[in-house]
């Protein structure tokens, strides 16, 4: 279970190769999880016309295509966020090797969220999900939230491997289109020091 309000609960999953993995916040091993270099979020190739967020990074830069048709709610929101500029210069609190990397706590510890100016109360969307959104590949883009389905709010991750458990528990709302290699050197402590919005996929 992906947490960021430090109520963490042990999950025991279920994995194909029949493997038990305890659980307490994000941990699985490299193994479960290897980067897939080719795998279809790192693929060229026709994309939607659909909105490219921009992720510029102390490693690299990143390039992410919203889910706008299929996550409305979920894309407009991480969509608003990077238009006030929310995520400049914020961290990549956590990084599960094999698994995924996570950011966009403003707190930088995985217990903030987005305060909205104007009821000075943090802004929570609700659970969006659907049965072709899912965690298939590496450089899927998500949001991360607390035991309530309806607590996500500006703390997102991208996937480093497959993660199928996570699929319809977990709002996906986006792909990585460029960059992949940058996200594979990631860590903990690494800064988005630029996230800003293209008007359409370009590749």
């Amino acid at each position: 279970m992906l947490t960021f309000n430090g109520r963490y609960s042990q999950v025991v999953l279920s994995m194909v190769a029949g493997m038990l993995v305890l659980m307490t916040g994000i941990c699985f091993s490299n193994e479960a999880f290897a980067i897939d270099s080719k795998s279809a979020a790192g693929k060229k190739g026709k994309m939607s016309n659909e909105p490219v967020v921009v992720m510029e990074t102390n490693k690299g830069t990143i390039k992410i295509q919203l889910f706008a048709k299929d996550a409305p709610n979920t894309a407009s929101n991480f969509q608003g966020l990077v238009a006030k500029g929310f995520y400049n210069g914020l961290t990549f609190h956590r990084y599960e090797p094999g698994f995924c990397i996570q950011g966009g706590d403003p707190k930088g510890d995985g217990t903030g969220g987005y305060i909205d100016p104007a009821t000075k109360k943090e802004h929570r969307i609700k659970l969006e999900v659907k049965p072709n959104l899912k965690h298939e590949a590496a450089g899927v883009v998500a949001m991360a939230r607390a035991s309530d389905p309806d607590s996500a709010s500006c703390q997102f991750y991208i996937t480093l491997g497959p993660a199928s458990f996570l699929d319809m528990n977990y709002a996906v709302f986006g792909k990585v289109i460029e960059g992949m290699d940058v996200v594979s050197q990631l860590r903990k402590g690494d800064k988005m020091t630029k996230v800003s919005l293209l008007e359409t996929a370009t590749k």
